[in-house]
């Protein structure tokens, strides 16, 4: 094992693992304040899903009010606050300016640069980087802390050592192995710690969904933008844009529906649930993945067969019931109905009598983190125990 270089006399030298947005901009804030900063990165060059996203435009923030964008944060509204009060969406704008990157606000409200590209901005952040000391070190993974309590870093040259003053973790997510978004640093730092830290395990933040549209409109409009659209569901209603896909609807407004089913799970403690949903199988099957990487095992299935969503919201409240009751299994400790048109809410409680666990609906679940975001102790009746009990998330 080797030394990595020590650092100049008289600088307070601060090691940043890892070279994404919030690692480059640590670097940034450290430098202004006089630190000696070293940025370390396992990729071959730092920055690689900032110029990904510059593929779709690069939206960098919302255009709203302040008040509204803090909203889109849900139960992390609160927490994040002073954060966004401290650099919210305007200092952003201004931040990318005095890089010589001029940004306008799109129709859908998002904040875009003038150029609709990464490159620029990443070039000149860079150069400012470089222009405060900031050294970058590429293909350097950390590994943890050796017994000493030294950094251990996997090199191109060997396993290396380093004392920083101070370290800061930028590890980033798990979303994009590719572009070194792996999440391997989640086992390192939950073994490395004590006592061992609270760490959230990492889960899917974005779900798409599988529609069975037909070959004439795939043919036509699969990849077709859907400008000034709102999504609704229960108590859920958003305005933004979307994507058609050949195989459903991808975008910015569906994914900001998508963690609602899966926090309502998340707030009852279940992770073995039955599945009964309207439309046929192959319909259900994004939303099975979605809840399979987040951790809930399926155990038992039930697809009503119905493609139109007219014909969902005309089912019979006896078929209703022996669709959640079709799809219960001794194992399992709730049963989630995805599907907002079908009419669940009123048989909820029926359902919940007959099988003895919770049934948790897409309007349910909208409904219960509509109350959890305003932070209201109201219960409702006669739509199940998650708005009856209103568990909250744990």
């Amino acid at each position: 094992m080797r030394a990595e270089p020590a650092a100049g006399r008289g600088a307070l030298v601060v090691a940043v693992i890892g070279g994404g947005p919030a690692g480059l901009m640590a670097a940034e804030q450290l430098a202004a304040a006089g630190a000696q900063v070293h940025l370390y990165d396992a990729m071959p060059s730092v920055g690689r899903k900032f110029l990904l996203a510059g593929k779709g435009g690069l939206n960098l923030t919302h255009g709203e009010p302040e008040a509204t964008f803090g909203q889109r944060y849900f139960s992390r509204s609160g927490w994040l606050a002073p954060w966004l009060a401290a650099f919210g969406p305007q200092a952003l704008r201004d931040w990318a300016a005095g890089l010589g990157v001029e940004t306008f606000v799109g129709s859908s409200g998002r904040v875009f640069p003038r150029d609709l590209k990464a490159a620029p901005l990443l070039r000149a952040w860079l150069q400012r980087l470089r222009g405060q000391g900031v050294q970058l070190h590429m293909r350097h993974r950390w590994l943890g802390w050796d017994e000493a309590g030294a950094l251990r870093l996997a090199t191109p040259q060997g396993e290396a050592a380093l004392n920083p003053a101070a370290t800061v973790l930028a590890l980033g997510g798990a979303s994009w192995q590719r572009l070194g978004s792996d999440g391997a640093w989640w086992p390192v730092l939950q073994a490395a710690a004590v006592p061992p830290l609270p760490l959230v395990p990492l889960r899917p933040s974005n779900c798409g969904f599988d529609v069975a549209w037909s070959k004439h409109l795939v043919s036509r409009h699969a990849g077709a933008p859907l400008k000034g659209v709102a999504l609704c569901f229960g108590n859920f209603s958003q305005k933004g844009e979307a994507v058609l896909t050949a195989t459903g609807i991808e975008g910015s407004l569906v994914y900001a529906a998508s963690s609602l089913l899966r926090e309502a799970l998340a707030a009852l403690g279940a992770t073995r649930i039955g599945f009964a949903a309207p439309f046929p199988e192959e319909i259900g099957q994004a939303s099975l993945r979605y809840l399979a990487a987040n951790g809930i095992q399926t155990l038992a299935t039930r697809f009503g067969g119905y493609r139109d969503n007219f014909a969902i919201a005309e089912i019979p409240p006896e078929e209703v019931i022996a669709l959640a009751c079709g799809a219960d299994h001794p194992d399992a400790q709730a049963v989630l109905m995805p599907g907002g048109n079908m009419p669940c809410l009123g048989v909820a409680d029926a359902i919940e009598a007959r099988i003895g666990k919770p049934v948790i609906s897409t309007n349910q679940a909208g409904m219960w983190a509509l109350l959890e975001r305003f932070r209201t102790p109201d219960r409702i009746q006669g739509a199940g125990m998650l708005l009856r009990e209103r568990p909250t998330l744990r």
